[in-house]
């Protein structure tokens, strides 16, 4: 072979072997001393999102939804009740207490004495003993209670807390009723007796009016007379 040919077949070889080197590395036109760059990898959270931070996300990037305003409700006004032992005027006109006994029978004895220092402050309603006392008024029954001179008695109030009535002499209280209990205007509420410092021999039904001062203190009360305020037939 002449050094022309043998030139000439060293130049093929090497054309063969570059055309292998570029089929090997894909095509690419870097030579090997060229820097390839390497994209790195993303850094992995300590933790994958929940469903409750995916719509926490969704949420904060919506937009807000517009929500119509609603005027308040405006509360029904409270019906105003007099405060006790208020100035309500007259005091209500009463049912006469004791059942079966008519106005004309009753005595208006508010003014009598009783010994010489005191008076009466009440109305002695006589009648027959275990005749039915009836409640003069609506209201509650305050206090049952049993004192020296009284007897038995009962001392009801009435709603706005202006009045309390009290009966006195009982021979007993009717059925059902006990502190706190609701009664209506001819209501049962005890019997006539002759409990306390009353005569045997005279039953009756001692009944006073009182107006209550702010305590509402059943014990305690200016005293009103009770025979105007008897309804009359």
């Amino acid at each position: 072979m002449t050094r022309a040919g043998l030139w000439i077949a060293l130049a093929a070889v090497l054309a063969l072997a570059n055309a292998a080197v570029f089929l090997w590395r894909g095509g690419s036109t870097h030579d090997a001393a060229s820097p390839v760059a390497v994209e790195a990898a993303p850094s992995s959270p300590a933790s994958e999102p929940g469903p409750a931070d995916t719509f926490a996300a969704s949420a904060a990037s919506a937009p807000a939804a517009s929500v119509p305003s609603t005027a308040p409700v405006a509360a029904p006004e409270a019906t105003p009740v007099p405060a006790p032992g208020a100035d309500a005027g007259m005091a209500p006109q009463l049912l006469l207490p004791v059942q079966g006994i008519a106005l004309a029978d009753v005595r208006d004895t508010f003014d009598d004495a009783r010994g010489s220092e005191r008076r009466h402050e009440a109305l002695d309603i006589m009648a027959p003993a275990g005749t039915p006392v009836l409640a003069a008024a609506d209201g509650t029954i305050e206090k049952l209670f049993t004192s020296e001179r009284g007897g038995l008695t009962i001392y009801q109030f009435e709603p706005t807390g202006t009045w309390s009535y009290y009966y006195a002499h009982l021979q007993a209280y009717a059925p059902g009723i006990a502190e706190g209990v609701h009664v209506r205007r001819g209501d049962v509420i005890g019997r006539v007796g002759s409990t306390g410092n009353a005569d045997p021999a005279a039953p009756h039904l001692h009944f006073a009016v009182f107006r209550l001062t702010a305590e509402r203190q059943w014990w305690t009360g200016a005293p009103v007379n009770p025979y105007p305020l008897l309804e009359r037939p």
